[in-house]
């Protein structure tokens, strides 16, 4: 029996569930300015809603991770994304902050499906040269979600309000499980016939350096990309003076820079790999490249006017768009086909619990200080820590021997 090809098309859909991923989990921070006063909630509970996504999905990863290995990486994909469409569609309905706390915890656990089942069908299936351009096609749709979130979300509900965007958006996501049925059957029949290959420890992964240095470089990474992602609308509609309609257009601007940035930089990390650059070099220059430009706009926007704490945040797009997609492909890489569904599953976990401190303590500065400049500072110094990770914690990027 010929066995079934892993196509450009699964590839696709991958991303196209990440996009999802990120439409779902940012329409309560499009939401934010209407939720918050309908509801009555202070901008530490509305950073407590945001947060309480990671409580769950932050362990969650782990659990993925073993779902995978119990019944394969397509199954538990889908799987989890019929959990957060159906969180998302249940938002719309809600009237009280303890209802939306415990469907933002329903859609976490839903949403940590997507990261280690994608890792492991691309490490999986494709080589480490090839990691470039499919991971930044995944990390596409980690910017354009939110994008397409903020820009159509933020002009759904200045018409017909907040509830609409939840229903909508969560019966669409639904329908993204026909494709992938469809697309993965062979796939997935293939995959149970074949004996899985050995697999190594969460012990044996945790005792590696390279483990930590790209978990922690993860954490730091994303701490300021969660702080955008958390906060944008209400920073530029409460801080900055937009309107909803002009929020959306400025925080979609962002998102989908971050998106052309991350396809440009895959495509080129791929050619200069074949050129016979190492992945140490490609993966480091990078991430190093990353982290300093985001370094550089949380201090623009921590100490700059108006002007500059905006084009700060434009900027960031350049640091989302070279960093997402090498986070990655840096893991897949170490771990290998084998490993790369717990290694990303152990990664991703440490590396998320910047979306439980970020949302939270950022909404505990503002209303301590009444502002938003000592939380990107805090952004800023975050991200100094991710890059002593990826210049000195990181030595080689290179296939583990398990």
């Amino acid at each position: 029996m010929r066995a079934a090809r892993f196509s450009g098309g699964v590839v696709a859909l991958l991303a196209l569930a990440i996009f999802v991923n990120y439409v779902d989990r940012g329409n309560l921070a499009t939401a934010a300015p209407l939720i918050k006063t309908e509801l009555k909630l202070t901008n530490t509970q509305m950073g407590t809603l945001i947060s309480a996504f990671f409580w769950i999905y932050v362990p969650g990863q782990l659990v993925a991770a073993w779902l995978i290995s119990r019944i394969n990486a397509y199954r538990t994909l889908a799987l989890g994304l019929a959990v957060w469409s159906a969180a998302t569609i249940l938002t719309g309905f809600v009237s009280g902050f303890a209802a939306l706390l415990a469907l933002r915890i329903i859609l976490g656990l839903g949403e940590s499906a997507g990261f280690p089942a994608s890792s492991k069908l691309l490490a999986q299936h494709l080589p480490p040269r090839r990691l470039g351009s499919a991971n930044a096609l995944v990390s596409a749709g980690i910017m354009l979600g939110p994008a397409a979130g903020t820009f159509f979300g933020g002009l759904l509900i200045a018409h017909a309000g907040w509830r609409p965007l939840f229903m909508l958006f969560g019966a669409a996501s639904l329908l993204w499980l026909a494709p992938w049925l469809m697309s993965t059957r062979a796939l997935s029949l293939d995959h149970r016939r074949i004996p899985p290959a050995a697999e190594p420890t969460f012990r044996a992964l945790m005792a590696r350096r390279e483990l930590w240095a790209c978990a922690i470089g993860h954490l730091a990474a994303n701490y300021p990309f969660y702080l955008v992602l958390s906060w944008l609308p209400l920073y530029l509609v409460k801080q900055q003076g937009y309107s909803l309609t002009d929020m959306a257009k400025l925080g979609g601007l962002v998102y989908v820079l971050s998106a052309v940035i991350s396809l440009t930089s895959g495509a080129f990390a791929d050619r200069w790999m074949a050129r016979g650059a190492s992945s140490t070099r490609v993966r480091k220059t990078l991430m190093i490249t990353a982290s300093l430009v985001s370094i550089a706009c949380m201090l623009m926007c921590a100490f700059g006017g108006p002007q500059l704490a905006i084009a700060g945040l434009v900027l960031s797009s350049v640091g989302n768009g070279l960093g997402s997609f090498n986070l990655y492909a840096i893991g897949q890489t170490l771990a290998g086909p084998a490993a790369a569904g717990k290694w990303i599953g152990l990664q991703n976990c440490i590396g998320n619990i910047s979306g439980i401190i970020a949302p939270i303590l950022t909404g505990a500065i503002i209303d301590l200080t009444g502002a938003f400049s000592l939380a990107f500072l805090a952004a800023a110094l975050i991200g100094a820590v991710g890059l002593a990770c990826w210049t000195v914690g990181l030595r080689r990027i290179e296939p583990i021997a398990w």
